[in-house]
């Protein structure tokens, strides 16, 4: 890796314990509460004492439902706080990895793959808050990385409460029916990797906006039916529409983004969303 010590906010949740574990001795892990990216003098502070050749955020306000009743907490993390490490990032003309979410597409915009090229329209405080994000880290600083990503799951940090998966695994041993929304479209990503194709962008200084998920599309139904499956759990799972499921916050119903720009490159193939969840149970 050229860049030998990167500075990684968020560093005790999945993404953040991976990307710790791929670097190595280059990791310079922070996370809450001397690690909070909202606090301009903290952020300000972590940097002069590192001194860091790469900033890596995987810090984020993840809730999405609770996000609608914070809206100003949310706002912070993901908006302010990625301003402020853009900002510091520029200063010492280092640069930044920042990643951003699927949901800043509102999902009735088109049934194929979104690509970068495609116009963002959030819906809900979230969603927002994390286009908010990646336009001011756009305007402030050149040399960055932006990659749009869904539904994450890998090895569950001290700072991670659980994963789409693991809580199908969950609900799967304990009760033999499950509700499950079957009309958003998407793909979810196994957290290895987003994490190798975000250190080849940046140790190949391939800066700009990109979607790195895995592979095809899916629906949180048919995800958790392949998860019930290969786990060998015997639930009667019964589809059910977003409108039925009535969450506070809204959610896309198509968001599978379009990673032939990221492929292009030649960098980590993005794995088959299938072969990618096998992968992540075997482990």
């Amino acid at each position: 890796m050229k860049f030998k010590k990167c500075l990684i906010f968020g560093a005790k949740g999945q993404l953040g314990t991976e990307f710790c574990r791929q670097l190595g001795e280059c990791a310079v892990p922070v996370d809450l509460p001397e690690g909070d990216i909202t606090n301009r003098f903290a952020v300000e502070e972590i940097f002069s004492g590192v001194k860091p050749d790469a900033v890596l955020n995987a810090a984020a306000f993840t809730a999405v439902d609770a996000a609608e009743q914070q809206p100003a907490v949310c706002r912070k993390v993901n908006a302010v706080g990625p301003l402020y490490l853009a900002q510091e990032c520029e200063k010492r003309g280092i640069p930044l990895v920042h990643i951003s979410t699927d949901y800043v597409f509102c999902g009735t915009q088109k049934r194929e793959p979104l690509t970068e090229e495609d116009e963002p329209a959030p819906l809900g405080v979230y969603a927002e808050t994390k286009l908010e994000g990646e336009r001011s880290i756009q305007k402030t600083l050149e040399n960055h990385l932006i990659l749009r990503t869904c539904g994450l799951y890998g090895k569950l940090g001290a700072n991670t409460l659980g994963n789409f998966v693991e809580t199908m695994r969950r609900l799967g041993a304990s009760r033999r029916n499950l509700r499950i929304v079957n009309d958003q479209h998407c793909t979810p990503t196994w957290v290895p990797n987003l994490a190798q194709a975000a250190l080849w962008l940046l140790e190949n200084e391939k800066w700009g906006l990109y979607h790195t998920v895995d592979q095809g599309e899916t629906t949180w139904f048919d995800f958790a039916q392949e998860i019930f499956r290969l786990c060998g759990l015997e639930v009667e799972a019964g589809p059910i529409s977003t409108a039925e499921w009535n969450a506070p916050a809204p959610r896309p119903l198509y968001s599978v983004l379009d990673t032939a720009k990221y492929h292009a490159l030649g960098g980590p193939e993005m794995l088959p969303w299938k072969e990618a969840l096998r992968k992540y149970l075997e482990s």
